[in-house]
């Protein structure tokens, strides 16, 4: 990877042997190595085995605003922003930090946003086999953003719903009001 981000530099018109750029093939290609490790990652060892039989919660159970960062994989440029989960459990509960992993081993991939929603509700029936499963994903994608149409305010929205949200409109739309911030505070 080093020699092909050498390579990359020259193609730019740079000299990767001045000063500033010694070092740069290294730290890119550990950079690149992290922003796409979910690669090497599997649900299973991600989720830890913090998946818990619970019989008696058949009630939404929703993590909003996690953070995400990506690669879209036509450009190979970043998009960021954030992803709401909401599921409800049919016997199985997984642990809310599990949640934010399962959404992190596919957004560190090259990614486009649409697959990335899918992926991670369909990694949640999966694991725990729920009544539904509904996430939706809100980026900025620095390849409308630096280049193209230079859109710097522009977010896309994706959403994912399986099973009962996509059967019964009013599981979804107490989903949607509670990702929205139209549910009571906490605490």
């Amino acid at each position: 990877m080093t020699n092909a981000c050498r390579t990359i530099l020259e193609c730019i018109g740079e000299n990767p042997d001045r000063e500033g750029l010694l070092k740069t093939p290294d730290r890119w290609a550990k950079a690149l190595l992290f922003m796409t490790k979910g690669y090497a990652q599997t649900i299973p060892s991600v989720t830890n085995d913090a998946i818990f039989a619970e019989d008696h919660h058949h009630e939404m159970v929703v993590v909003r605003n996690i953070d995400i960062h990506s690669l879209c994989e036509h450009h190979m440029v970043p998009f960021m922003g954030v992803v709401h989960i909401g599921y409800i459990p049919d016997g199985k509960i997984i642990g809310l930090s599990k949640l934010a992993r399962i959404a992190e081993v596919y957004a560190r991939r090259l990614q486009v946003q649409e697959r990335l929603t899918r992926q991670i509700a369909d990694a949640i029936v999966d694991a725990v086999e729920p009544l539904g499963v509904a996430v939706v994903v809100e980026c900025a994608h620095l390849c409308m953003v630096m280049r193209g149409v230079q859109k710097v305010g522009a977010k896309t929205v994706t959403s994912s719903v399986k099973g009962v949200f996509e059967s019964n409109p009013k599981t979804r739309a107490e989903f949607f009001s509670i990702i929205n911030g139209m549910c009571q505070p906490c605490g």
